[in-house]
């Protein structure tokens, strides 16, 4: 493959944008299953509470990859 002289700064600067869109996002989604999983206590629904539940561990699972990521761009 050919790539321009610049072209690694680009890369990596598309892979920081990724990164830091993919911690919002990982964020958000742990944000929302924790308004979700206090509906669900407050309601007394179970299925609801399951929910919330696995969004929040979707969400950190989310934020540690994109952090992970984070780090080894770092390098």
């Amino acid at each position: 493959m050919f790539f321009a002289a610049d072209t690694p700064g680009v890369v990596d600067d598309v892979f920081k944008l990724i990164t830091r869109f993919t911690l919002v996002g990982g964020t958000l989604w742990l944000v929302w299953g924790a308004v979700i999983l206090a509906g669900a206590l407050k309601d007394k629904n179970g299925p609801q509470l399951q929910q919330g539940i696995w969004q929040i561990v979707g969400g950190a699972l989310i934020i540690a990859a994109a952090a992970l990521f984070q780090e080894a761009l770092k390098n």
